[in-house]
């Protein structure tokens, strides 16, 4: 099982963080379930950025912001993992 490596950031003059979650090696639901527990953390408009090989996460991840009412910013395939960038609602 891969570890979750957790990294914030702060954009200084838009004052939005951006959390990188490695989410590499899991397969659903986690991937979901542990960026939906991050998110909770952040602030709305902070932005989730998820990097993940389970090919079914972008679907999980399109899925839960529909549901979450958050925003599915981006999902782009890097070759070895896709990362997706889901922004906090609010």
């Amino acid at each position: 099982m891969a570890d979750v490596v957790v990294a914030h950031e702060q954009e200084a003059d838009i004052k939005m963080a951006r959390i990188t979650l490695d989410l590499k090696g899991l397969a659903c639901p986690l991937p979901v379930l542990r960026a939906n527990k991050e998110i909770k953390k952040a602030a709305p408009g902070d932005e989730l950025i998820c990097q993940v090989t389970d090919p079914a996460a972008p679907g999980d991840f399109a899925n839960f912001c529909d549901s979450a009412d958050h925003q599915l910013v981006s999902c782009t395939d890097g070759g070895d993992f896709t990362t997706i960038v889901v922004r906090k609602h609010g």
